[in-house]
């Protein structure tokens, strides 16, 4: 197998111990203190922070193409726009990367709500009336219940 050596890093993960220098083919190959590896972003300490805010900036950045694309606020509309396209970067890989801190839920959280409050006749209700009248669990009850199912 043929390896770039520009494209190789090395992510150190262990803790208190001096760093060594890897070497491939006499060229020392630089460290890294994140690198994504099938579209997850690992950090030298296993903090998955910097994958959620990712997997949020980008379920917004297509909640944004949505809201200026679509003229249509309808039910039947936004929320199939909003499971198909959004919603599969706030879930992909979730086992792997699954949030255990608050701050980290709400992040996910608030991706979903933002998407139920484009829904036109909803828009007076609070989160939790919202996702029950669309039929919706939370980001943290849909992971206990199955990481990849798509409720709609």
């Amino acid at each position: 197998m043929k390896f770039i050596k520009e494209k190789c890093k090395v992510l150190h993960l262990e803790k208190n111990k001096p760093r060594h220098q890897c070497v491939l083919v006499a060229t020392q190959l630089e460290s890294s203190l994140a690198e994504k590896d099938l579209g997850v972003l690992v950090d030298t300490r296993l903090d998955m922070s910097q994958q959620h805010a990712l997997a949020a900036k980008k379920a917004n950045g297509v909640l944004g193409c949505i809201r200026q694309s679509i003229a249509s606020r309808l039910r039947e509309v936004i929320l199939p726009l909003y499971s198909a396209l959004a919603r599969p970067h706030l879930v992909y890989c979730i086992q792997f990367w699954a949030p255990q801190y608050k701050r980290d839920m709400d992040i996910l959280e608030r991706v979903q709500q933002r998407a139920t409050r484009m829904i036109k006749g909803l828009e007076h209700l609070s989160c939790e009336e919202r996702l029950r009248e669309l039929g919706l669990f939370s980001q943290e009850e849909d992971r206990g219940i199955s990481a990849i199912s798509i409720n709609t």
